[in-house]
């Protein structure tokens, strides 16, 4: 029985659809997943057990050795991991019997000390417990060379530096800020339009919200209520920015290069100006101030959970309201969408405001993070927002773009420049390696559309 010649052609074009739409939704995602692969790979390292029960099993190796003749010392940095290292050697050897000699979370010096006074004392040492880290301090050297010490050391697994627990939270911490700023740069571009004005107006509202609480508030005093309206002011002034930007875009007319060009420079001279061109550290800022950008929740940073929540609100309002398709109907055609009525300037007005909204929103989260103000902060920012945006897969001929893209697209280029920086890759080259990947990916935007326009 032959098939019907109707059915064939339905069923080729519903499965490139198909397919279409398949890689289209989970394409980025595939890519970020095989990138955080490649870069765990690359990053896999003998690794010291670290924390309490790291010290337990530790100190279960001192006393399968000497039992309850066991003397130990112990000798540790002074993180909260190897704090908690040495509390649970110190604690299991006390349970069993054991001696503690001395024990110190701190530096070399502080362990040589340590061991002097041991010796003046005449304790006789069996067993020194040390860290992956601590092993290494050369103050120890003539310990292990004289050995009547006997070294013990935690127990090494395999694990990637890059999925550290620690690593990872500080990705992601770095990475909302650039995401927040992008959903903004996601809009814009849809518009074909571009604004390279959002790392200046990052600094320009650090500086403005660290120097109303200085100046104006109180300084390290300020209340509740004068940390709110600073707040406010950095997103007031920022929002204002970017309706300049709107203003000369569509009243005047000029294309949106120039116009976040001049913007570029006039906001960073005005941060300049305001803060002096200097810093303005958390000596003038209340301790209150930190909570936003620096505090966490649950085991998240507190940007994280903004741009959590950021991201579903405009991919509804991108894909179930009519300014979100008033935007990709903008970007596709101006003209049609002219025509049917959709008053493109006010909508490209919006736009721009609240891009610059949301630089500031950055621009504050990122001064509260390091608890400081500073004209320098957002310097190449609208260039990683830009990449971010474009490699998630936001076309620059406008018209097509989505928020989760976007959103993987910054995680690519944080997950890259983080594997870089773990497998010590020196700046300039990562800049290469950052430039050649953007390049790519409007390569593939051009190429895509191409092969579209031939179907």
């Amino acid at each position: 029985m032959q098939p019907d010649e109707d059915f064939l052609p339905f069923m080729q074009t519903h499965s490139d659809s198909l397919l279409r739409r398949l890689f289209s939704d989970y394409g980025m995602v595939l890519v970020l997943l095989l990138l955080i692969l490649v870069v765990s790979i690359l990053t896999l390292e003998p690794q010291n057990l670290t924390g309490r029960e790291a010290g337990a099993a530790t100190a279960d190796q001192i006393l399968a050795a000497y039992g309850q003749q066991a003397v130990v010392a112990i000798a540790v940095p002074a993180g909260a991991a190897d704090r908690q290292y040495l509390e649970g050697v110190k604690a299991r050897i006390e349970q069993a019997g054991g001696q503690i000699a001395g024990a110190v979370s701190g530096s070399p010096a502080q362990a040589r000390q340590m061991l002097q006074r041991a010796a003046q004392s005449g304790v006789a040492i069996n067993a020194l417990a040390v860290t992956g880290k601590s092993q290494e301090w050369t103050v120890l050297d003539s310990v292990r060379q004289d050995g009547q010490i006997r070294f013990f050391v935690p127990q090494v697994r395999w694990w990637p530096n890059f999925l550290k627990a620690g690593n990872l939270l500080g990705v992601a911490n770095q990475t909302a800020i650039y995401a927040i700023i992008a959903v903004g740069m996601t809009m814009v571009i849809i518009l074909r339009e571009i604004d390279l004005s959002v790392g200046s107006i990052v600094a320009l509202s650090s500086v403005t919200v660290a120097g109303y609480l200085r100046y104006f508030a109180g300084g390290s005093s300020a209340g509740a209520g004068a940390l709110t309206i600073a707040c406010l002011l950095a997103l007031l002034v920022s929002a204002a920015a970017g309706a300049v930007n709107g203003v000369l875009l569509t009243v005047a007319r000029l294309p949106s290069f120039i116009v976040t060009l001049a913007m570029m420079l006039v906001a960073r001279g005005l941060a300049q100006r305001l803060s002096n061109q200097e810093s303005i550290g958390d000596v003038w800022l209340p301790p209150a101030f930190r909570t936003l950008g620096g505090g966490s929740l649950a085991g998240l940073p507190n940007p994280v959970w903004i741009m959590i929540v950021l991201y579903p609100a405009a991919h509804f309002m991108m894909s179930r309201t009519a300014f979100g398709r008033k935007l990709y109907a903008i970007g596709g055609n101006p003209e049609a969408a002219r025509l049917c009525g959709i008053r493109l300037q006010q909508v490209k007005f919006l736009v721009f405001t609240l891009s610059g909204a949301l630089a500031g929103l950055g621009g504050l989260l990122l001064s509260s993070r390091l608890n400081c103000g500073d004209p320098k902060y957002g310097d190449m920012y609208e260039l990683e927002v830009i990449a971010a945006v474009v490699v998630g897969g936001t076309s620059l001929m406008g018209g097509e773009g989505r928020m989760l893209g976007t959103l993987i697209g910054a995680f690519i280029i944080a997950v890259i420049r983080n594997g870089m920086n773990l497998l010590g890759i020196e700046s300039s080259s990562q800049n290469i390696v950052l430039g050649a990947v953007l390049a790519a990916a409007v390569l593939a935007d051009q190429l895509k559309r191409r092969w579209q326009s031939t179907r």
